[in-house]
């Protein structure tokens, strides 16, 4: 299954929310891999540690690794072009690999955009269709070529969410985007659920506006993950909370949130 995790807003967890679930499709057993679409890299270095950086700095000749490596790929012409699993990191957990970022994505875009390469990432996955069991795709916080690649290669998009004012008026509009892409591009697209992140549930407006999100009929997923510190730790660590702390409140959460997911038709 190929899964996108994905919103406009930025600071929702996109990557945390990514890597922690990838980290348990691998932990149980699947074949995982992650990609990692947004510049800033910030799946690539909490999956990889040190090696996302020693990744970062060999990307610098006439050929480049990971994401930026693939796409650069597609824009030239080459007798022997290499397999998709080439641009691949096998990171330090069993069964989860990574297929890093590089900022030079972000210039890259205009140039993929032009020569139309909207599809180049859902090839590519089609290649290693035999090779894994689930891929998680981490985007940028945008609507732009690289989110509407992901949303044209992927089968489920889940959505983070935050519990406030300017994400439920996001969520409505990423909807429709994603409705819109499922209808031009990818009829297999479907919404996985809205993950709700940070969530406090003492707080009163919090648990209005989840409760008003399941009255209107989206699919929120439960449980929703709690906010924590040790999640800060986890990304200081470069470790998934599942290598972390096996026991935390966090980690149980992210364990019954995964299996949720799957549980999904």
């Amino acid at each position: 299954m190929r899964r996108v995790v994905f919103n406009q807003k930025g600071g929702v967890g996109k990557s945390t929310i990514t890597c922690n679930l990838a980290a348990l499709s691998a932990h149980q057993g699947l074949r995982t891999l992650v990609i990692d679409l947004d510049p800033q890299g910030n799946s690539s270095h909490y999956l990889l540690g040190a090696v996302a950086q020693d990744a970062a700095t060999q990307a610098t000749g006439s050929e480049m690794s990971g994401v930026a490596g693939l796409f650069e790929q597609s824009l030239r012409f080459s007798i022997r072009p290499k397999a998709t699993s080439e641009f691949i990191t096998t990171s330090p957990f069993e069964n989860l690999d990574v297929m890093a970022s590089h900022p030079v994505l972000e210039e890259m875009q205009a140039k993929l955009e032009s020569r139309y390469k909207i599809f180049k990432l859902r090839e590519a996955l089609d290649e290693l269709s035999e090779d894994y069991d689930a891929i998680w795709i981490d985007t940028p916080p945008a609507l732009n070529f690289y989110t509407r690649s992901a949303l044209i290669a992927a089968q489920s998009c889940l959505i983070p969410f935050d519990c406030d004012s300017f994400s439920r008026r996001a969520l409505y509009t990423l909807l429709d985007n994603v409705q819109e892409m499922q209808a031009d591009h990818n009829p297999q697209l479907r919404v996985g659920g809205i993950i709700v992140n940070q969530f406090q549930p003492r707080a009163t407006l919090p648990q209005q506006m989840v409760q008003a999100l399941i009255d209107e009929g989206h699919p929120v997923l439960q449980p929703s993950l709690p906010a924590s510190v040790k999640i800060r730790e986890s990304h200081e660590r470069a470790l998934p909370m599942i290598h972390l702390d096996a026991r935390h409140k966090l980690t149980q959460a992210f364990v019954a949130l995964h299996a949720a997911i799957h549980a999904r038709p």
